[in-house]
C-alpha cells in the first residue's frame, strides 16, 4: 500500500505495476497516453469505507463516487508528488481492461453472479481509478490465491438466484435482466445471489450503498430497453 491517506479515505486497495512489465496487449492498448509515464496505479474500494466518508463529506454530484475518488487522487499526487506528471484513465473512457488488471494483481477472480471475487472482501469491492504516472514507487507483488469459489461446495449464489440466470454455467444478462425489470422485483435495488455469497459478508454494503449501485444498473437497462 503506498498510501494511507488514500486507504484512510476508502482506497484501501492499491497496486503499482511497471508499465514495463504489463502484457504486450496491455500496453499496446496504452499506447496513445504512456508517454511519459513509467507506472501505473490501480486503485480500489473494499468494503463500506469509501461510502462512509463519502456520506460525511455530502459530494452533490451525479456520479459521487467517480468524482470524489478523483479530487482524492488529485490531493494525494499534490500532497506527496508535486512534481510528478500523472493521468487519469479512468474514471474515463479506458481501453485497459480493470477485471485484468485485477487479475494480475491477484485481486480478482470470476465469480457465478458476474462480479469479481476478492479473498480478503469477498465482492464487496470495486475498481475505483486507474492513474499513469512518472512516479519511482515500489512496485507490488501479485498476490498468488485460488478462486475462493473453487472451494465452494454450496454454491448458495447460484440457488438463490430467482431469474435461473446462473444455472447454467454461464452468467444469462438477459434473464437477469428481464427479471429486474419485473414490477416489484426481488433483485431491482440488490442481488439475492450475491447476498448468498459465503465469501466475507462482514464486508457487505450498507443497504443504502447497495441500492445506490443497484439503481444506477436498473437505469441502465431500462435506458438500453428503450433504444
Amino acid at each position: 500500500m503506498f498510501s494511507e491517506f488514500l486507504a484512510d479515505q476508502g482506497l484501501n486497495l492499491q497496486h503499482v505495476f511497471e508499465l514495463s512489465t504489463l502484457p504486450q496487449t496491455m500496453t499496446a492498448a496504452l499506447a496513445a497516453d504512456i508517454a511519459p509515464y513509467r507506472q501505473l496505479l490501480l486503485l480500489g474500494h473494499g468494503g463500506r469505507r469509501l461510502w462512509q466518508v463519502i456520506s460525511t463529506v455530502a459530494v452533490e454530484t451525479d456520479d459521487p463516487i467517480d468524482d470524489f475518488t478523483v479530487q482524492l487522487v488529485h490531493r494525494y499526487f499534490q500532497s506527496d508528488h508535486p512534481r510528478a506528471s500523472y493521468k487519469i484513465l479512468y474514471p474515463g473512457d479506458t481501453q485497459v481492461s480493470l477485471q485484468r488488471l485485477g487479475e494480475l494483481a491477484g485481486w480478482h477472480s470470476a465469480s457465478p453472479f458476474m462480479l469479481g471475487i476478492n479473498h480478503d472482501w469477498g465482492s464487496w469491492f470495486a475498481y475505483r481509478a486507474l492513474v499513469l504516472a512518472d512516479t519511482s514507487l515500489t512496485p507490488d507483488q501479485a498476490i498468488t490465491l485460488s478462486s475462493p469459489c473453487s472451494a465452494c461446495e454450496h454454491r448458495d449464489c447460484i440457488r438463490s438466484c430467482p431469474a435461473s440466470a446462473l444455472d447454467h454455467g454461464q452468467f444469462d444478462l438477459e434473464a437477469c435482466s428481464r427479471f429486474r425489470l419485473e414490477p416489484d422485483s426481488d433483485c431491482a435495488y440488490q442481488c439475492l445471489a450475491r447476498n448468498q455469497c459465503p465469501v466475507k459478508p462482514e464486508h457487505r454494503y450498507s443497504d443504502e450503498q447497495i441500492r445506490y449501485h443497484y439503481g444506477r444498473s436498473l437505469a441502465m437497462i431500462r435506458q438500453y430497453r428503450r433504444r
